[in-house]
């Protein structure tokens, strides 16, 4: 009877699941989380955040763009000089991905540890050269070639091929990590050379995954390139600079208008041969 009723006790009483306490790793998790709250609690308080103050910028945004900012002058956008200035922008954002690119596919050979020429002199210094590359903003290399070259789309389109290689030679060198290397063995074994490897072993896997980042480094690129106008490179950026300057809120907006635009534009061309990409795999 006892025995009876035991079992039917078990029966109705829903099953739990125990989870064992693991030490230390447990301890260690929430000593992690519990040291990152306490950082960003020190920071705001050290850097004086008042997120009161910070949720009511909102509405003082909106009034800004309401009061100043609108009605955009649409009509500056058909100027020929502007027309003109978006032409060389995109120009200059296609020029300087395409050298960048060009130049961050040996770096990114020499940078990959398995399949680099050298592990004591060209791996060091192609990673060198992709850390520097990628270390300064594309804003100084445009400072930085501006006092070289002058103003003009020389200078930016080098402070652009300076930001695609650091860009694109990284994406480019972590897919060449990741191929197998099978083919590269068997290639080593029947006495190929270091190019040969590189042609026959190592482009056919990541030809796709090349493709795909080259096109995203031009995307990247082409939003950087307005930047890169504004300090000095010309195109659309050296009139949104100009219009700042003059405290033109409504030429501005019109300007920040088509730059939306664009971008949005060559975000869903990018992402169309991307797809299409996808089907030479």
């Amino acid at each position: 009877m006892l025995q009876t009723i035991y079992t039917e006790k078990l029966a109705v009483t829903p099953s739990v699941t125990w989870s064992r306490y693991r030490y230390p790793d447990t301890i260690i998790r929430y000593t992690v989380l519990l040291g990152v709250l306490v950082f960003v609690s020190y920071s705001m308080y050290f850097l004086n955040i008042d997120l009161e103050r910070l949720l009511g910028a909102f509405p003082r945004f909106a009034q800004l763009l309401a009061t100043r900012y609108f009605p955009p002058d649409l009509a500056f956008l058909g100027d020929q000089g502007y027309l003109e200035a978006m032409l060389r922008t995109i120009q200059m954002s296609i020029l300087g991905g395409f050298l960048g690119i060009v130049i961050a596919i040996p770096l990114a050979w020499f940078a990959a540890t398995n399949v680099t020429i050298s592990r004591h002199i060209a791996y060091p210094l192609a990673k060198l050269g992709i850390m520097g590359s990628r270390a300064i903003h594309e804003t100084i290399w445009t400072v930085l070639f501006v006092t070289v070259l002058g103003f003009g789309m020389f200078a930016g389109v080098m402070a652009l091929t300076m930001f695609c290689i650091g860009f694109a030679a990284k994406l480019f060198a972590d897919e060449i990590e990741a191929i197998d290397m099978g083919p590269v063995d068997a290639l080593r074994a029947v006495g190929a050379g270091p190019l040969q490897v590189f042609h026959y072993g190592v482009l056919p896997q990541v030809r796709v995954a090349f493709v795909g980042i080259g096109i995203y480094t031009w995307d990247v690129a082409f939003r950087a390139a307005t930047v890169v106008g504004f300090f000095g490179g010309g195109g659309m950026g050296w009139y949104l600079k100009r219009s700042v300057q003059d405290l033109d809120t409504p030429r501005v907006a019109a300007i920040l208008i088509s730059i939306v635009i664009l971008v949005s534009l060559a975000e869903v061309g990018s992402v169309w041969v991307r797809n299409r990409i996808r089907g030479w795999s």
